[in-house]
């Protein structure tokens, strides 16, 4: 059995327990998405980095509404993350090629929720000895780039895929349109 172990994210994990402003929503709300990590802004959800992230690209899907309980989500909230999803897998696999992902949410903190207010799905992609013994024996975690230049490389991607999806919903909307 391999574990995933990420020991650099003990201090990130005792702190949460004492926040008083969501994460999730202070980036949500701030002006300045480079600084927030937020990559994509849908109607209802919005996809940021992570900032204390498992691999290069470690990313997160969440909610626009302050909403702990996945179950609470509405139908359309639903659809829209299940789409932020696909695009992000998308965005990834051109930005990173990896060669797979994990995807997933923790919900509550027995589970191993860092914010348990605000649920989110993560993406994490993967390859193959991403794991290695620097975090367990050495307590440091080796990064092929910084946050700022994960941002760099998939913000435009994600504005690609906002400007395809657009055109494409205009195209479908021309083709669908009733005939006089």
């Amino acid at each position: 059995m391999r574990y995933i172990s990420a020991p650099w994210r003990a201090e990130y994990v005792r702190r949460s327990t004492s926040m008083t402003r969501c994460v999730f929503c202070q980036a949500l709300k701030g002006g300045d998405d480079r600084a927030a990590a937020v990559l994509a802004r849908g109607r209802r959800n919005f996809v940021l980095l992570n900032k204390f992230p498992y691999t290069p690209g470690h990313l997160m899907i969440a909610p626009n509404r302050h909403l702990a309980d996945f179950t609470e989500a509405g139908p359309a909230e639903r659809a829209e993350l299940a789409e932020l999803l696909r695009t992000a897998l998308r965005v990834l696999r051109r930005a990173y090629s990896p060669q797979g992902f994990n995807t997933g949410m923790n919900l509550g903190a027995t589970a191993g929720a860092g914010v348990t207010g605000h649920y989110h799905l993560h993406v994490v992609p993967r390859w193959t000895g991403d794991s290695n013994f620097m975090p367990l024996v050495g307590a440091t975690r080796v990064f092929i780039e910084d946050l700022d230049a994960t941002y760099q490389k998939l913000r435009p991607l994600f504005d690609h895929e906002r400007r395809r999806r657009g055109r494409a919903g205009l195209a479908s909307r021309r083709t669908s349109a009733p005939s006089r």
